[in-house]
């Protein structure tokens, strides 16, 4: 049984460890430091951790100053607060300006769980997405989120870093090579790619196991950077294998899942389904059982790719 770790408990670990290296990385957050696992910080360096307060705008425009003042900023809320409450001054502050700050979001998605419709963000990668040299990374389980939250602090640039509330397994090794903008093959198949992120990449190696139990060959592919994507994986996988389910615990509507489209329709059309959030608010509840409910689960993912073969 593999390890299993919150993608937050893994940046708060690595916000410590990394400010021993970046003496000019500043950690903010919005009164939400035990929950985005940001207190190691504020305990290790209190001169560089800012709490802001329930005031994520003023959080994120100041952020602004401080990166555009020569610093390395983390600002951390939950996703629904950073994505949609501060969207504007994300957009003209820290996008239009070019500020070095990191919107490090936890909470995001249906795995929010007993927080219910108000808290699971289905709308934020859109959003980021569309904000003009924004970087949107994702990253599957604590492995990918360390490594990758060091690469972003070299970044000279806005990004926005998606991170989870549930303890999701390990996947990933400490050897492992994560890049970003390049996605991972983490399961070789010939007969159909699904292509995840986030927590759905767990879910997408469950469903290629259920779908070997009857002769299906999946390839599987983390796709943990989602602007800049990876089209040189997608368009391989198009070509390859002919098929290819996307995965995401994110709305189907401007996701992962119209990014790879995106990719497809122009280079190599083939085949394709989409799993996610539908055009549907959540629900309070258990996370496994949202899961399932709201068609999320590696069942789900086998179904997709059995309807595309």
């Amino acid at each position: 049984m593999a390890e299993k770790i919150a993608t937050r408990q893994a940046y708060g670990e690595a916000l410590v460890e990394l400010g021993n290296k970046y003496d000019n990385l500043v950690v903010m957050d919005a009164d939400l430091s035990g929950s985005t696992k940001t207190a190691g910080f504020s305990k290790a360096y209190p001169d560089r951790f800012f709490n802001m307060g329930i005031a994520e705008q003023n959080m994120y425009g100041a952020a602004a100053g401080l990166a555009l003042s020569g610093k390395v900023v983390c600002a951390s809320t939950f996703a629904m607060f950073a994505a949609g409450r501060a969207f504007e001054i994300i957009r003209n502050s820290i996008g239009y300006t070019g500020a070095n700050v990191k919107i490090c979001a936890s909470h995001a998605g249906i795995t929010v769980g007993e927080d219910g419709a108000s808290h699971q963000t289905f709308e934020d990668i859109a959003l980021m997405r569309t904000v003009p040299g924004m970087t949107v990374v994702n990253p599957g389980d604590a492995v990918a989120t360390k490594k990758l939250l060091e690469q972003i602090i070299e970044l000279d640039g806005p990004c926005y870093f998606r991170i989870g509330r549930a303890a999701v397994p390990v996947f990933y090794k400490e050897s492992d090579e994560i890049v970003l903008g390049k996605g991972n093959t983490v399961r070789e198949g010939e007969d159909a790619t699904v292509i995840a992120t986030g927590i759905m990449v767990n879910e997408a190696f469950e469903a290629a196991k259920i779908l070997e139990a009857e002769g299906i060959d999946v390839r599987v592919i983390d796709i943990h950077t989602i602007k800049p994507i990876d089209e040189e994986i997608i368009i391989k996988a198009a070509e390859e294998t002919g098929a290819i389910v996307t995965a995401e615990e994110h709305g189907v509507i401007g996701g992962l899942g119209e990014a790879v489209a995106q990719v497809i329709v122009k280079n190599h059309p083939c085949k394709m389904a989409m799993v996610g959030q539908k055009d549907t608010f959540g629900e309070s509840g258990k996370p496994a059982e949202l899961l399932k409910k709201y068609e999320m689960t590696a069942e789900d993912i086998a179904k997709a790719v059995r309807g595309l073969l």
